[in-house]
């Protein structure tokens, strides 16, 4: 390595352009101070928006209380936009779905089943037989089925996690999932092979099903609500596809159809 000049610049190299250097330098020292204008220029950028909306609209006053009421009830309402025809079963769509995603699907009259169902995917896959599960299915009958199972968040090492859906999307085989104390969202995500157990009657046609079920059995929304539409993927390198990229590279769904 060659001699360093006072300042931290090698010898013979052009010192740094201050024009480029300094908003890296204000990022590192001043990050407060950078957070806060970045802020306030969101915030602008927010007003501006919300102004050429209300010009737009020809509206140069605030709502009054009977205006603004009435919004409120209209979203109150979760109106729908248009859907398409959904004449179809919603099994038999959610399946075929989910297989054209990549996803593979088994099904089982009961829970009780379900333990003998993953073992013999997990066997035919050439996979492990231990993993992490949500704390609801603690009690199945995981080492009757030669498995090794535990309930609790799954770990970084895990290679099986095993989850309910809170509930199913017929339209696009997607899987509808919600963070809380037992339904950990690390089991769908972290392990390489994500096995998830859906009763049949827990399959709603469409998102907008989902939508209002969560409304009508919890009222308030939770931290967090994830979509599972088969396994995880992406093409961004030479539009090449590549499954399991941001997380599980395997999704197989064991339908419950029996409660």
């Amino acid at each position: 390595m060659g001699a360093v000049a006072p300042g931290g610049i090698p010898e013979g190299a052009s010192p740094p352009n201050p024009a480029l250097v300094r908003p890296f330098v204000t990022g590192l020292h001043r990050s407060r101070g950078i957070l806060h204008e970045t802020r306030l220029g969101t915030m602008a950028a927010r007003d501006d928006i919300l102004a050429r909306i209300r010009a737009a609209l020809g509206r140069d006053r605030p709502l009054t209380d009977a205006e603004a009421a009435a919004v409120r009830a209209k979203l109150r309402e979760h109106p729908r936009g248009p859907l398409p025809r959904m004449d179809w079963d919603r099994v038999t769509r959610f399946r075929e779905r989910c297989i054209s995603l990549s996803s593979t699907v088994d099904a089982v009259a009961d829970l009780a089943h379900a333990p003998g169902a993953i073992s013999r995917f997990l066997a035919a896959s050439n996979l492990g037989p231990s993993g992490a599960c949500w704390p609801q299915f603690a009690g199945l009958d995981w080492s009757g089925a030669g498995l090794s199972i535990e309930a609790r968040p799954a770990r970084a090492e895990d290679q099986l996690g095993i989850t309910g859906a809170y509930c199913a999307i017929a339209e696009t085989g997607t899987l509808m999932l919600l963070s809380g104390g037992d339904t950990h969202a690390t089991t769908s995500l972290l392990p390489d092979t994500h096995v998830a157990l859906v009763p049949v009657s827990r399959i709603v046609p469409a998102m907008e099903d989902g939508w209002d079920l969560l409304r009508r059995e919890h009222g308030s929304l939770p931290r967090q609500v994830s979509f599972i539409s088969g396994p995880s993927r992406t093409a961004d390198i030479e539009m090449t596809l590549v499954l399991g990229a941001h997380g599980p590279c395997r999704v197989h769904i064991v339908l419950v159809t029996g409660e």
